[in-house]
């Protein structure tokens, strides 16, 4: 890599646990058999986005290594619940399950991580924090109201629960195929 190349980057839990995977998994089949426009994340891409970061330049994967590091926190268990959407479940653009137990813990390392990249110039995330992992984005309005029938179905399924042990800093390549996402570093809580 040359130094002033950039990468696309983000720092997130990755969802590992089969169990876990396979329940989102029915979930995903149960959303695309409504024949909605969805782009559905594959298995192996399946995460909780902590902080997107976008492009940022290779020299700078160090520094933000350093800030996950000074991250404080124990490992802590987070309830993977509920099936929702974004902006709203009537108005889908992408569709995600939520997290219940545990998202102020998630809250708490955004804040430290945010803190500590905008020493490092990135700029603040604009969007606000909801801790939530997404399993498909919507591409047009086909069969909407099915698919807003179905997630307001599944807006309290219960999928299970996680120890977040780690918080991982991935490289998004994006291919016509679909993003591939490496990781770069990870760290260690507690």
């Amino acid at each position: 890599m040359v130094l002033s190349e950039r990468i696309r980057s983000f720092i997130s839990v990755d969802i590992e646990d089969p169990l876990i995977l396979d329940r989102i998994e029915r979930i995903k089949e149960t959303i695309v058999a409504t024949n909605a426009d969805l782009k559905p994340v594959e298995k192996e891409n399946i995460h909780l986005t902590l902080r997107f970061l976008g492009e940022i330049p290779v020299a700078l994967i160090d520094e933000v290594y350093r800030v996950m590091l000074s991250v404080k926190m124990e490992p802590f268990e987070i309830e993977i619940k509920g099936v929702g959407a974004f902006p709203r479940i009537t108005s889908p653009r992408v569709v995600w399950v939520g997290v219940t137990k545990g998202s102020d813990k998630l809250r708490e390392i955004h804040r430290q991580l945010e803190a500590g990249l905008r020493k490092l110039g990135i700029k603040p995330d604009s969007k606000g924090f909801e801790p939530h992992i997404t399993i498909a984005r919507v591409r047009s309005a086909r069969n909407k109201q099915r698919l807003v029938k179905v997630l307001y179905e599944l807006e309290d399924v219960e999928i299970g629960k996680i120890v977040v042990t780690n918080i991982r800093l991935k490289q998004s390549i994006l291919t016509f195929k679909g993003p591939i996402y490496k990781t770069l570093r990870e760290v260690k809580l507690g």
